[in-house]
């Protein structure tokens, strides 16, 4: 098997649209090598704790609705190419994604992390929850058969806290400065939402290589 790392914010639309063109090449390579792991990285890591409003957070950002909409029109776009649904419309809060980068955490110690990454771009693109709120995350959490009340404690703790931004540091220092980030095999990143075809390509180069190491063994 081969380690793919996913450097990612649940707030960040390339990371859910990236995650769905990795599926689309993993669904032709059912027999694919990559075992995956999701890291932290915090997009507005001095984003005040509760988040702010959407609105005003898009003011700052882009200098209003209208350089938003020309900023995520082709988010959209590519979205839909993907097959996902983002609406942007439904989002009234942008959110500190700490709490949210701990249950993902918390969800791979269960075995569950890549279906809490999954479960958190979906509550905030498609259904514009506050993946932000506690009682949202541990709604999510009980949706994926996890202990709601324990997270929910967990979450009302610092539990995790500076391990998750420790690790955040940890891809900055190593020139991660944009996400999604995919780290093959601990050596080969690639950067942004790739089309499958790329997916494809390396999946084949790996599995071709480890066919050949066979046969030469």
């Amino acid at each position: 098997m081969v380690k793919l790392d996913i450097v990612s914010d649940p707030i960040c639309p390339w990371c859910y649209i990236g995650k769905a063109l990795l599926d689309a090449a993993l669904q032709q390579r059912p027999d694919h090598p990559f075992t995956l792991e999701w890291h932290p990285f915090q997009l507005n890591p001095d984003m005040p704790r509760d988040g702010m409003d959407r609105r005003a957070y898009l003011e700052a950002k882009f200098g209003g609705q209208e350089g938003a909409v020309q900023a995520y029109l082709p988010v959209v776009e590519k979205a839909a190419e993907a097959g996902l649904n983002i609406n942007f419309e439904a989002i009234e809060r942008t959110p500190n994604t700490l709490d949210a980068h701990r249950m993902i955490h918390w969800a791979g110690i269960e075995d569950r992390q890549t279906a809490m990454a999954m479960a958190l771009f979906r509550a905030y693109f498609e259904e514009g929850r506050d993946i932000g709120d506690r009682d949202v995350l541990a709604d999510l959490a009980d949706g994926l058969e996890m202990d709601a009340a324990l997270i929910r404690r967990l979450l009302d703790s610092d539990a995790d806290e500076d391990a998750i931004r420790q690790r955040d540091t940890q891809f900055r220092d190593m020139g991660v400065t944009s996400v999604p980030t995919f780290i093959v095999a601990g050596q080969h990143a690639v950067p942004g939402a790739q089309q499958p075809d790329l997916w494809l390509k390396v999946i084949d180069e790996i599995t071709g290589q480890s066919e050949q190491a066979s046969d030469q063994g």
